[in-house]
């Protein structure tokens, strides 16, 4: 019988997976696929290891909530899987908070923690600790390790981590703690591989999608990033506006007379790519729009890139490559042609055929500083971490830890 390890990145209406099958270092990728649409119209997908697709089917319209997702995906596992053992499921957590500098396993305690950090990531905490007890009632002898987008981030100098409120306030929580970290850890991963003259440089990763941010690498170490305390703050995104003059915080409280439920509203799923164009948060949408209020978006989603691209290299002393990752990252050549154009004076000369073929190298043979898109792989990162954490690297082991017929 075959052993797999299951990893899940849950949101509000998605349900990603892998599923890793058990053998030589590193484990292969079985599969990979999402549920998406759950509460509208759900929907299960799914490609092998080689990616071709194995399954594309609508979902009964009882999936409405994530534990629904995880039962129909079990059903689908079962069938595909029939008589396999799941010996450990790895989940992203995005808030580790002060606690947590690494990836752990799962227990009561940890998930009472992890739940007090929900009102610092309310789009994503939430259902990331759903899956979690899903998995718990379906599979409870199966060990569960819960990987922070915060960990990556963790140990920097204390200026960069520091929130200027008086300590009083701040005590051990209140400080920056950077977001999008198993991406991160990943691009540094494989840098040695695919950019090795700049992997023990300074480097700064945009991981630009419906959540954006950029970090800056020195060694493959982080050194700064945009985002802090929560999932807000510096980069335009989606549905969230990135940094932001407090005052206006103040000013929907006490002119507007907003409510903290209202304010929480706007600030996490009316602001940002959505707010400023009024069409949509999809930047697909907005590249293909005539619209002054799209335009605007794309403008400003650009202008914030460079203007923090520009701080970062000020951090790091200059800069040695550029890495472009996530969706928009990875497939809008039109983003990084504007974002490199703009950022030319720091040395970076883009090559426009490279760039508009998403080729890997992107930037023109004479660049002094090189641009580079790699797509990105937190799934991989988590299957690393829970392997490592329970002891699982390279051949079977029977009997550790317990295992779980699919």
């Amino acid at each position: 019988m075959d052993d797999f390890a299951l990893v899940l990145n849950a949101g509000s209406s998605s349900l990603k997976f892998c599923v890793y099958r058990r053998g030589d270092d590193p484990w292969r990728l079985e599969c990979q696929g999402q549920i998406e649409g759950i509460g509208t119209a759900p929907r299960l997908s799914a490609k092998d290891g080689g990616g071709t697709r194995i399954v594309d089917d609508r979902l009964d319209e009882t999936v409405r909530d994530g534990r629904a997702a995880i039962d129909s995906l079990a059903s689908w596992l079962r069938s595909k899987y029939a008589g396999s053992h799941v010996v450990a499921v790895g989940h992203r957590v995005v808030h580790g908070g002060s606690r947590y500098a690494g990836p752990t396993v799962v227990s009561r305690e940890v998930l009472v923690e992890l739940r007090s950090l929900i009102p610092l990531a309310p789009l994503h905490q939430p259902y990331n600790l759903a899956a979690i007890d899903a998995v718990s009632d379906r599979l409870p002898g199966v060990p569960q390790v819960a990987c922070f987008d915060t960990s990556f981030h963790r140990g920097g100098e204390p200026v960069s981590e520091i929130v200027p409120l008086p300590a009083r306030v701040r005590g051990s929580a209140v400080r920056r703690y950077g977001f999008h970290g198993l991406s991160y850890e990943y691009i540094a991963s494989v840098l040695p591989d695919v950019a090795p003259d700049i992997a023990g440089g300074r480097v700064i990763v945009a991981h630009l999608g419906s959540g954006a941010s950029l970090c800056a690498m020195k060694n493959g170490k982080s050194v700064d990033h945009t985002l802090g305390f929560t999932a807000l703050d510096g980069l335009c995104m989606g549905t969230r506006p990135g940094t932001l003059d407090p005052g206006v915080v103040l000013y929907l409280f006490q002119t507007l007379g907003l409510s903290a439920a209202e304010v929480e509203k706007i600030l996490y799923k009316e602001s940002g790519l959505l707010g400023i164009s009024g069409i949509s948060n999809d930047m697909r949408d907005l590249l293909a729009s005539s619209e002054p209020g799209a335009r605007l978006a794309v403008d400003y989603f650009v202008y914030r890139i460079v203007k923090e691209v520009g701080a970062l290299a000020a951090v790091l002393g200059g800069i040695d490559g550029l890495v472009f990752t996530a969706g928009i990252g990875e497939r809008a050549a039109e983003i990084r042609r504007r974002v490199v154009a703009a950022s030319s004076w720091l040395g970076v000369e883009i090559d426009d055929e490279a760039n508009q073929a998403n080729a890997t190298r992107i930037s023109h043979p004479r660049s002094r500083v090189s641009a580079w898109v790699i797509p990105t792989n937190e799934e991989l990162m988590i299957a690393r971490h829970t392997a490592r954490l329970l002891g699982l690297a390279g051949a079977r082991r029977s009997g550790h830890p317990e295992q779980e017929h699919v």
